[in-house]
């Protein structure tokens, strides 16, 4: 079993999936203090970092850099990059337009994927996002898992959420599928794209979507495989400012916790992010959760991605 802890840094979303060069000097100051020490007390280390970029994203000297680091802590054969954008289904775009942008990044990311997998029945890779980590035990338990059952996706139920500039938590109680999951496949289907995107499809119509969609969001993890859910608070959602849809006091914030419980994450002695911010972010910030999401809807997806758009053709 190969198992690629994956994090899809840019090429998500609108803006042609990044927010400049300021944003991405943040993100990555956010994965190195909080991400990276979480994954370095993973008890189980028998894992592959696998980041996404977008193709333009090749030579930038910060994500150069970044490799550079994370290859001098997790030796060069666990760190692999790849240039071909996101490789699961973004709904920020049409269907007409989602379904050949994820077969293009499946065919481009498994060239580079390939040399890293080697001979193995399995593929597991986890959904690691860049500013969000998980507890100590999870590629033990997961990799435990898949190996005594047939579970195709297995994900935790609950977590915690943290402010990233003050340290205070909170438990993390969603009603839907969190983003937190697993997938297992056969090597063989992994490394072909059509296979892979079937493998993970919707297995009969769904909303508005139909029957063979790849899966379209975290919410139908188990009308597309056949899903675990495990009920222990097994992830730390991280606020910070720069999140495209995450406040610290979301509606389904729970109770606040301890500090202590940072211990889980390998995170009890971090400190407090520092990110200088936009008069217009400060503003944001200061407004209620409701409020910053219509006028994030406004601003993005109907002003701000139109001109993007127009000027980028």
């Amino acid at each position: 079993m190969r198992h690629f802890l994956y994090t899809p840094f840019t090429g998500l979303g609108l803006y042609g999936g990044s927010r400049g060069n300021s944003w991405l000097r943040d993100r990555i100051a956010i994965f190195k203090q909080f991400v990276v020490p979480s994954l370095q007390a993973q008890t189980n280390q028998n894992f592959t970092l696998w980041l996404s970029w977008r193709k333009e994203d090749r030579g930038n000297k910060d994500i150069q850099l970044l490799e550079l680091y994370l290859k001098g802590i997790f030796s060069y054969d666990r760190v692999v990059f790849t240039y071909s954008g996101i490789c699961f289904w973004d709904d920020k775009y049409p269907d007409e337009e989602a379904r050949p942008r994820l077969l293009s990044a499946l065919h481009g990311s498994m060239n580079e994927l390939i040399n890293y997998i080697g001979d193995v029945k399995d593929v597991v890779y986890t959904i690691q996002p860049s500013d969000d980590c998980y507890y100590s035990g999870m590629v033990d338990e997961i990799q435990t898992l898949f190996k005594n059952t047939d579970f195709q996706c297995i994900g935790y139920k609950h977590g915690y959420i943290m402010n990233y500039q003050t340290l205070e938590i909170k438990e993390y109680n969603p009603l839907t599928n969190p983003p937190f999951v697993s997938i297992r496949m056969p090597k063989d289907l992994f490394i072909d794209p059509f296979k892979h995107a079937q493998f993970t499809a919707l297995k009969q119509d769904s909303g508005k979507y139909k029957k063979g969609t790849p899966c379209p969001s975290h919410e139908y993890y188990g009308e597309c495989m056949k899903y675990l859910q495990i009920p222990k608070r097994g992830f730390l959602v991280g606020t910070h400012g720069q999140n495209i849809s995450t406040h610290f006091n979301i509606p389904y914030a729970g109770e606040p916790v301890d500090r202590e419980i940072l211990a889980q994450f390998g995170l009890l002695l971090v400190k407090p992010i520092k990110i200088c911010y936009s008069i217009r972010k400060q503003i944001m910030k200061k407004l209620p959760y409701r409020v910053q999401r219509k006028l994030r809807y406004i601003f993005g997806e109907k002003i701000y991605q139109n001109i993007y758009k127009l000027i980028h053709g």
